[in-house]
């Protein structure tokens, strides 16, 4: 053990003192960091959102948040038509493309003459780079990138497959260059994949704010068989099932709306999709409208008169819509007084437009009954006072039974010429030979309108005694001083006539 060996009772040596900087050197580092421009916050390809802090004539600062401000080529945020948008104060969403000491560049997307160095490092960083889509090719599209030509796959040009691909010929876009190789030579990019990452951050705001019950609007993006696909914000999409496109009842969602349509929709459920990350979102569009039925009292009474669609057939009758959402009901002993309908289709066609009359109208249950026949008129209401007792008509045979022949004297109102009546015809024979259609004359016997019936009997009964269904006709002129002169004035005589 040497002299410098420690004694344990003396404890451990004592430890080497740390030079402590001057005050001038803490000044001195602190002074060169703020002279560094690069700040840790930020790398290449970050989007970033900073408000304008000033406008040059060839340059606009932002405010990156970082120790150094932005800076952006006016030109770049100038419109085709010259015009410059924006003032200070307002909030731009950029690309960090390059940070030195002194600046950080920014740009809405890389464009220009650039070179293959500038897209190597874009694909690296995933910055957009602009792009000029110029021809259809083989699986995709030919498009021009920085005065260098790339290769966009027909499935990246879009968030959604298109159907016509001439669309996209001749317009510029983004494009985030997904392949550089080969020194350049095979260069591939895509839209979709931009589109996509730019959804998914408006995708996650929206549906943190979302809740069942809310309205927004929409753009119908799809249409199946089934409903309407409508497009919340880009990245979010949700179904409008054809029973909640309209109050109106509809067969094909194509009736109702149209791809590109704007429609304002109730979001009526959110639910976790089929897949990990997906959401089911259900919407409705009728429902972000008035129930037509709450104002049905105001607008529809009982004996109103309107015109209505037939939207479908029943057993029982046909059903009218007579206002957007709103259907009547027209039962078959409601759709005609001059002929017996058996089955609705007898008497009206689903898409027919007809003139109805309101019966009955309840709100609560809702339902409305409703008259084709009355809107017709009722041919009954006048047959008093167009047939009278003895009066000589001619109708149409329509059918024959056991107990007579029915006789159709005008469209509605048939009358029955009784076996009883017809025996006591002087060429009874006549009537046997009659066939559905054939004309047949006869004479009114008596009128009962509230039981929608009239007797009719053979013309040559006026001359019958028997018959008392009318007054009896005037006798016949006989020959002056004959007999039957005498007899015909002792008949007058005797019943008051002169």
């Amino acid at each position: 053990m040497t002299d410098e060996t420690l004694d344990p009772q003396q404890g451990p040596a004592p430890e080497t003192p740390t030079a402590v900087p001057s005050a001038e050197e803490s000044f001195a580092a602190m002074f060169e960091a703020s002279q560094d421009g690069r700040d840790e916050r930020l790398r290449v390809g970050d989007k970033i959102k900073g408000a304008i802090i000033s406008v040059g004539p060839a340059d606009v600062f932002v405010d990156t948040g970082a120790k150094v401000d932005g800076v952006v080529d006016k030109n770049e945020l100038t419109s085709p038509e010259g015009e410059f948008p924006y003032k200070e104060g307002d909030t731009l969403e950029l690309y960090v493309v390059s940070i030195t000491r002194d600046e950080v560049r920014l740009s809405k997307a890389l464009s220009g003459q650039g070179g293959l160095e500038m897209l190597r490092e874009a694909c690296d960083a995933k910055i957009p780079v602009q792009g000029k889509v110029r021809e259809a090719v083989k699986g995709g599209f030919s498009v021009e990138v920085m005065r260098a030509r790339a290769f966009c796959p027909m499935s990246q040009i879009d968030s959604r497959p298109g159907d016509d691909p001439a669309v996209h010929i001749g317009q510029t876009y983004e494009f985030i260059v997904s392949r550089f190789e080969e020194n350049g030579r095979n260069i591939v990019v895509s839209r979709r994949a931009l589109l996509e990452r730019e959804n998914e951050k408006s995708r996650a705001e929206f549906l943190q704010t979302v809740v069942p019950g809310s309205e927004v609007d929409g753009r119908v993006v799809r249409i199946m068989p089934f409903g309407a696909f409508v497009e919340l914000v880009p990245g979010v999409e949700g179904m409008v099932h054809v029973s909640e496109l309209s109050w109106s009842r509809v067969a094909d969602p194509s009736e109702a709306v149209s791809v590109g349509d704007t429609i304002r929709v109730k979001i009526l459920s959110v639910a976790p999709g089929d897949k990990p990350g997906r959401t089911k979102i259900s919407l409705s569009a009728k429902k972000a409208q008035a129930d037509p039925w709450e104002t049905v009292a105001e607008r529809f009474s009982a004996g109103q008169k309107i015109d209505g669609t037939i939207t479908r057939l029943a057993d029982f009758g046909a059903f009218v819509e007579i206002a957007p959402g709103v259907e009547g009901l027209i039962h078959v002993s409601e759709m005609s007084y001059t002929k017996r309908i058996q089955k609705p289709s007898d008497a009206v066609s689903a898409g027919e437009t007809v003139s109805v009359t309101i019966k009955e109208v309840d709100p609560v249950k809702r339902r409305i009954s409703l008259s084709l026949r009355e809107s017709m008129g009722d041919p009954w209401a006048e047959a008093a006072e167009k047939y009278k007792p003895g009066q000589a008509v001619t109708g149409t045979l329509e059918k024959r039974e056991n107990f007579g022949l029915f006789v159709s004297l005008e469209p509605g109102i048939t009358g029955l010429l009784p076996k009883s009546s017809m025996a006591k015809s002087a060429k009874p024979a006549e009537f046997d030979s009659l066939k559905p259609g054939d004309q047949v004359s006869v004479l009114v016997e008596n009128v009962n309108p509230k039981d929608r019936r009239i007797s009719l009997v053979p013309t040559d009964m006026a001359d019958n005694d028997e018959w008392r269904g009318y007054a009896p006709a005037a006798p016949k002129a006989a020959p002056a001083g004959s007999l039957a002169e005498k007899l015909a004035m002792a008949l007058a005589a005797k019943t008051g006539k002169k």
